[in-house]
């Protein structure tokens, strides 16, 4: 009679526990990475908070105190009252809302048209366009200013709005990286029920873009909403300056407003972040379908 043989586990089998524990190391340290990550971001955002509630003489408190005494508004109510903050807010949503929305309207018929359309030096066109990315704005703003002033358009809003309407390299970049991920059935459907090319935007691909749209739209509105340069160069009168710019006249002669200019900075802070939060699915999901497509 043959001898029996112990059934012999298998390397899979022997292997499993160790490749579960392997797994769980590497996931325990990408956590503790991305909550090392974290930290960088929230203390500095705790340390503004605490401070724009803190009166002047507990910010360089020893030891430093996390936390403000006694909670109250007279910071935000001296930032109104020192300076017409209510008129920057307003025009700082104004501006940097109108730049948003002419960004989305040029980029995005620009991008379609570098996508889609086929015309000749198509590509050549779409190169320089991207190329303006590698241009400083120090090298144009001499020029610019010299247009704007030409035009009258010295000590207005509209130096700083129409300017957007116009396009821009980023913006036609990631427009046309979006449309790019779009099948082209859609169109060619359109074109058998007779649509021109306006029609075939308007109706079909624009209702399919609002991803794309609304990444490049939260992105020209942060930077519109945090420019500083363009306000100082075209802007003389106090009443017409923006948020970013008054956040700078608490910064003193003999010593800086610490606890103003961090209150300021928490309402110059809100409106971002409160669209950030509305809108981030639609802002992740379009710069990751566009930066999936290749080119």
């Amino acid at each position: 009679m043959a001898p029996v043989t112990p059934p012999h586990r298998s390397v899979r089998t022997r292997a499993a526990p160790s490749a579960l524990r392997h797994g769980r190391l590497n996931t325990a340290v990408v956590y503790m990475l991305l909550c090392a990550a974290a930290l960088t971001v929230l203390v500095p955002l705790f340390w503004l908070v605490s401070t724009a509630f803190k009166p002047f003489d507990e910010i360089f408190a020893i030891p430093p105190l996390l936390l403000p005494s006694s909670l109250g508004l007279d910071n935000l109510t001296s930032v109104f009252t020192s300076l017409p903050f209510a008129a920057m807010m307003l025009n700082s949503i104004k501006i940097a809302g109108l730049s948003a929305l002419g960004q989305v309207v040029s980029c995005s018929m620009a991008g379609y048209a570098f996508a889609r359309l086929h015309f000749v030096g198509r590509t050549l066109l779409f190169l320089v366009c991207v190329a303006t990315l590698l241009v400083p704005y120090h090298v144009t703003m001499i020029p610019i200013f010299a247009i704007m002033k030409s035009l009258g358009w010295v000590n207005t809003h509209t130096a700083l709005i129409v300017p957007a309407w116009l396009g821009g390299g980023f913006g036609i970049f990631l427009m046309r990286q979006f449309f790019l991920t779009l099948p082209e059935d859609l169109e060619d459907a359109g074109k058998m029920d007779g649509a021109n090319p306006v029609q075939i935007f308007g109706a079909i691909i624009l209702p399919l873009a609002q991803p794309g749209m609304t990444a490049l739209a939260i992105i020209s509105f942060t930077n519109a909403w945090n420019d500083l340069i363009g306000p100082l160069i075209y802007l003389t009168q106090m009443e017409q300056m923006t948020m970013t710019v008054g956040l700078t006249f608490f910064k003193g002669m003999h010593g800086t407003q610490w606890n103003l200019l961090m209150a300021g900075a928490l309402l110059s802070l809100l409106p971002a972040a409160v669209l950030f939060f509305i809108a981030q699915r639609h802002l992740i999901s379009g710069i990751s379908l566009s930066s999936a497509m290749k080119g």
